[in-house]
């Protein structure tokens, strides 16, 4: 165009007339080219061109907004006489001439007079143009020095901002390919500039799975909606081995008309707030785990319950399989510090896995560890034993056959074991080992096993101790009882003691069978009340007591007035007896009651009911009458005596008891053993916090 302006003035210079002329003014173009914007437009760079004499033929529309002077005002008219002030115009000229006669070009800032008046600073590029017939021009391209400098400043400060930032920025054009980066972005992606300019995000980021930021990055290209601080987890070249975090931004690009240009990203490596998230979010996780432990763990005083709740804490929250052994000394009640020596016995009381093993490991296995496996070297050294990777043939050095056989059923790659510990004394070994989850264990990890370990140590050891203490007592209730008395003429008896449910629960209730003369038989059931070592001593004074009565021959009556007054004077002052004495010879029964529950009367073919005895009241008590009481007792005919522990329970009244009772002794009488045991099934719960005495009897023919 500027061509066509610049030969259509010379031919006007050859006719020695100059007219403006609209042609050259550049108006009137394609509005759509003119709206497309850049940076041109943002410059306002103008074109003037001059004829041989300095006169104006050619004006662009962007002249104007420079010198302020419209085309039709400049067209034809001398530019140093237009545009500059006289003090200048000899510089000009000369400027003018060298450009015009040398052929040189001249470039520099010049100050020019605005059509308002004002003087402004304009950058010049002037050059020599040759028309048609030889003919030249003077050309200059002008901007207005404020406006240059000002995009100069800021295409700098644009250059360094990008190429100092430590944010990774990274532009791709449409087809997703890179057509700038920055340092930083050079760094986190591990490729170099040249690496980058001219491929694909794929081709880039061929380390990672670039779907995601393909995906994303052409969703933003077509919306137009930007995708902000979008977090990924991905490795990089330039860290190898560790994965990072990275936060990204996209949005799209778009020239003046709204066209999209390409997508922007920025990169931000947030790898330590990722990982610092991490590990408080680990932390609220092992705090909530031993939270849960502390309500879990140690529910009943049972070591292989408190074993499983153990292993059930662990699994799945720290490990996919938990195995818990323990010292058969220590489970044999053995309070000394274990030492080891050898071969290692252990017995498995619970074994947790997730998924569900094929064929779980059976309850009570015994193993005798060798020094090597993994339980025995955290037992000798008390500490955590690790093995973060675990490949096949490490499996037969961690655990013994049947054990390694299940870690290869979870896929185990990482294993780990912790002592257990109580008040200083090592109880056995916690065993863990990961299959699903892929981390390895770690220091944290063992800590948060030895944690749980220890809660679970404390626990078992109290259940050692208290069955300790309760075998014990029971030894010792039950060496107080008499053994299972010889069977007695024209009598067949049966008879049961059972314990309360805790170690407090050991008491006085007991009973016994004597043999008196005349074939007779003295039937004694008794309890002392209150409950523990005081209540037991008691019951076995009471019991030689009774023995030693029943010998003189009394009457059931006078037998509880002695023992009414001994018992006055023992560390527990009350007790309820029933005292009774069977003569197969008579078919008789003599009977006396201390404030006992009355008996069961069980009729050969008829209903059992309880006999509507005189109660008496309480040994101890003192100056109190008993009476006594004859009763019919024919072949066939069985007599329940009982302590207050078979029918007492907190969630039935007496009466309902005692009607279930009676309801129980209505089947057709079998023998007296099964009878006993059924009444026990059926009347008492394995929590009852009393115990329990009976002795049942059926009269046969005497001889």
């Amino acid at each position: 165009m500027v061509e066509a302006a610049v030969s259509a003035a010379a031919r006007r210079e050859e006719a020695s007339t100059v007219e403006p002329a609209e042609a050259f003014t550049g108006g009137g173009g394609d509005e759509s080219a003119a709206a497309s914007g850049g940076l041109l437009d943002s410059l306002s760079v103008s074109a003037v061109v001059l004829d041989a004499r300095g006169r104006v033929v050619f004006w662009s529309p962007q002249a104007q907004q420079v010198f302020g002077y419209s085309a039709r005002e400049a067209l034809g008219r001398y530019a140093a006489r237009l545009m500059v002030d006289e003090g200048n115009r000899d510089l000009v000229t000369a400027l003018f001439n060298q450009v015009m006669t040398e052929g040189t070009g001249w470039a520099g800032a010049f100050p020019v007079r605005h059509k308002d008046g004002s003087s402004r600073l304009v950058e010049f590029r002037n050059m020599r143009l040759e028309g048609e017939h030889g003919v030249y021009y003077a050309l200059g391209i002008a901007a207005d020095q404020a406006v240059l400098r000002s995009m100069e400043r800021d295409l700098a400060l644009s250059a360094r901002l990008v190429s100092q930032s430590p944010i990774g920025l990274g532009i791709v054009d449409t087809d997703l390919r890179y057509l700038v980066v920055n340092p930083t972005l050079e760094r986190m992606n591990g490729r170099s500039a040249e690496q980058h300019v001219g491929r694909t995000v794929r081709e880039v980021l061929d380390f990672m799975d670039a779907v995601w930021v393909e995906t994303a990055m052409r969703r933003v290209l077509d919306s137009g909606d930007p995708l902000l601080n979008q977090r990924i987890l991905a490795p990089t070249p330039s860290d190898p081995g560790r994965e990072h975090a990275w936060s990204v931004s996209y949005y799209r690009l778009e020239d003046r008309a709204g066209r999209a240009l390409g997508v922007a990203t920025e990169l931000v490596d947030v790898t330590p707030q990722h990982r610092a998230s991490a590990e408080a979010a680990a932390a609220r996780q092992r705090l909530a785990l031993i939270a849960d432990a502390s309500a879990r763990i140690g529910t009943t005083l049972d070591p292989a319950t408190t074993a499983d709740e153990l292993a059930r804490v662990c699994v799945p929250e720290l490990a996919d399989l938990a195995a818990v052994d323990l010292l058969e000394a220590a489970l044999k009640g053995g309070d000394r510090d274990w030492v080891p020596d050898g071969p290692t016995a252990m017995r498995t009381l619970a074994v947790v896995a997730q998924p569900a093993l094929a064929a779980s490991l059976p309850a009570g296995y015994v193993t005798r560890f060798a020094p090597h496996h993994m339980s025995t070297r955290c037992l000798t050294t008390g500490r955590p034993v690790f093995v973060p990777r675990v490949t096949d043939q490490d499996l037969t050095h961690l655990a013994p056959p049947h054990a390694a056989d299940a870690l290869a059923e979870v896929g185990a790659h990482s294993c780990l074991a912790v002592p257990l510990v109580a008040h200083g004394r090592l109880l056995g070994a916690l065993g863990l080992a990961r299959g699903r989850n892929p981390a390895p264990f770690g220091e944290d990890d063992a800590t948060l096993a030895l944690d749980l370990a220890s809660r679970a140590a404390v626990s078992i050891d109290h259940a050692r101790w208290y069955q300790n203490q309760r075998r014990a007592a029971d030894n010792f209730q039950r060496s107080l009882l008499p053994r299972k008395p010889a069977r007695r003429p024209g009598l067949d008896i049966a008879c049961r003691y059972q314990p309360a449910s805790t170690i407090c629960g050991i008491g006085g209730d007991w009973y016994d069978a004597i043999a008196l003369s005349g074939d007779r038989t003295a039937l004694v059931i008794g309890d002392v009340m209150g409950s523990g070592s005081g209540a037991a001593a008691t019951m076995g004074q009471l019991r030689t007591a009774t023995r030693t009565l029943a010998a003189l021959d009394l009457d059931p009556a006078a037998v509880l007035c002695h023992l009414d007054r001994i018992t006055g004077e023992l560390e527990q002052r009350f007790a309820t007896c029933t005292y009774a004495v069977y003569d197969p010879r008579r078919a008789c029964c003599h009977v006396a009651m201390a404030g006992h529950l009355p008996p069961v009367l069980v009729p050969a073919g008829g209903a059992p009911r309880l006999l509507d005895l005189p109660t008496g009241a309480p040994l101890g008590v003192g100056s109190v009458p008993f009476e006594t009481t004859r009763l019919r007792i024919g072949p066939g005919d069985g007599l329940l005596l009982y302590t207050d522990g078979l029918v007492e329970t907190r969630r039935r009244s007496l009466d309902e008891q005692l009607a279930t009772l009676l309801g129980l002794l209505e089947r057709p009488p079998g023998p007296l053993e099964e009878t006993c045991d059924h009444l026990l099934d059926a009347l008492r719960s394995p929590d009852e916090p009393d115990d329990v005495a009976l002795l049942l009897t059926r009269a046969g023919r005497s001889g």
